[in-house]
């Protein structure tokens, strides 16, 4: 009974705690995620106010914050969606492969980490966070804006292809030999084909099958199915997360829509406790050694993001300022790199603080660099003309141009 008490306590002192970081970060007008984390490390080992009895229920809700996220993420798609986005954005996704995962990949073997690690910390910098940027895009009123459909195709590439990366790092991470891993990539691979193809031929059927009138029988059926699918893929080494992605794409039209509504409040709850738990099992000692390469890797890759989205700007045929805009944007990481990140710290423990670290700085700079990149760069570019300007309209250089004609 005393360890129940002391459960209930720490765990209603956590939750009014992220209620009141949450709100501070509303006013302030940013992603509450870095409030999160700090809470994380001050009621973790080493922290502040260490944890002793909750610490096992909010690891398992970390868990089910993972599936929710990844859930949520796939009801936000449909599989026509993501097969058209493949299809017109692939280049794109490319450059963003290369530009974002090669220089995490590049630190952690610097570092002396080993490949294993590099694997790891390339998803962690490759992939931006689409909760950060959605949230974004809404704040600053851009939704309608052309460069849009340019960010959000990018962000759904990436989140499609971590259904093959997380059964990949997780293969690797688990030492499982090649032809295993082989074997895990090709049930991945089969997996999501066959969702995609269910999807886009009985996806009205599934729909149907799960959808209900009443909310609580929905609310039940959506999120048991999810947990279940998310066990069977976790045993079969494919990701829980990815289980749950693949659910969200399968269902659409209302079911999709009246699934969200209900589990957005349970999503938001769920995935706060999981950013705690990932601060929990960092030492807040191990952050000061890894800060300057963190912030080193978060100046390069914010840089190569802004190329990123400059590029596949450049490609939809975005005018100049819409690229800008489309590269800042995309700057911002967040739920997915502190996911691997949480997966990799069982093999290399360094790749959690470095990760938190730099998650910490691009979820508050990557706001920053949406709302300013595209000013900056205007203001740049006046600045490079009014110079050339001057320099053309010096005495000397007119002479030489009188001269020559």
């Amino acid at each position: 009974m005393h360890n129940t008490t002391a459960m209930l306590i720490e765990l209603g002192s956590v939750i009014l705690a992220l209620g009141l970081l949450g709100r501070l970060a509303g006013r302030v007008g940013f992603s509450p995620i870095p409030l999160y984390l700090l809470a994380g490390l001050a009621f973790g080992h080493g922290g502040i106010l260490p944890l002793q009895a909750s610490e096992e229920f909010i690891a398992a809700g970390a868990e089910i914050g993972v599936i929710l996220l990844l859930l949520l993420l796939g009801l936000e798609y449909s599989a026509s969606e993501l097969v058209t986005n493949l299809k017109t954005q692939y280049p794109s996704g490319a450059v963003d492969f290369v530009l974002n995962a090669l220089p995490g990949a590049a630190a952690a073997l610097i570092l002396g980490w080993g490949p294993v690690a590099a694997v790891a910390l390339a998803g962690v910098t490759w992939i931006s966070s689409s909760g950060v940027i959605a949230k974004v895009l809404g704040d600053l009123g851009r939704l309608g804006n052309r460069e849009t459909p340019v960010i959000l195709g990018i962000l759904v590439i990436e989140d499609l292809a971590m259904a093959l990366y997380l059964p990949i790092l997780t293969a690797l991470l688990a030492g499982v030999s090649l032809a295993g891993g082989t074997v895990t990539l090709l049930i991945s691979l089969g997996t999501v084909g066959a969702v995609l193809y269910v999807a886009l031929r009985h996806g009205r059927l599934i729909s149907k099958a799960v959808s209900s009138d009443n909310a609580e029988m929905l609310l039940l059926v959506v999120l048991g199915l999810t947990l279940l699918v998310a066990g069977i893929a976790q045993e079969l080494q494919v990701s829980a997360a990815v289980g749950a992605f693949l659910v969200g794409i399968a269902l659409s039209g209302e079911v999709a829509e009246g699934a969200s509504n209900l589990l957005t409040p349970l999503r938001d709850l769920f995935a706060a406790v999981f950013f705690v738990f990932f601060g929990l099992s960092t030492d807040p000692a191990d952050i000061p050694p890894v800060l300057v390469p963190a912030l080193i890797l978060a100046v390069v890759t914010a840089l190569t993001k802004i190329a990123t989205g400059w590029y596949a700007a450049r490609r939809a045929g975005i005018k100049t300022a819409g690229r800008w805009r489309a590269g800042g944007t995309l700057v911002a990481r967040g739920e997915f790199s502190i996911v691997i990140a949480g997966l990799a710290v069982g093999v290399e423990p360094r790749v959690g603080p470095l990760a938190t670290a730099y998650v910490l700085i691009l979820v508050i700079v990557g706001p920053l660099a949406a709302r300013w990149t595209e000013p900056l760069a205007r203001r740049l570019a006046r600045r490079t003309a009014g110079t050339a300007a001057v320099a053309s309209s010096e005495p000397g250089r007119t002479d030489v141009a009188r001269t020559a004609n």
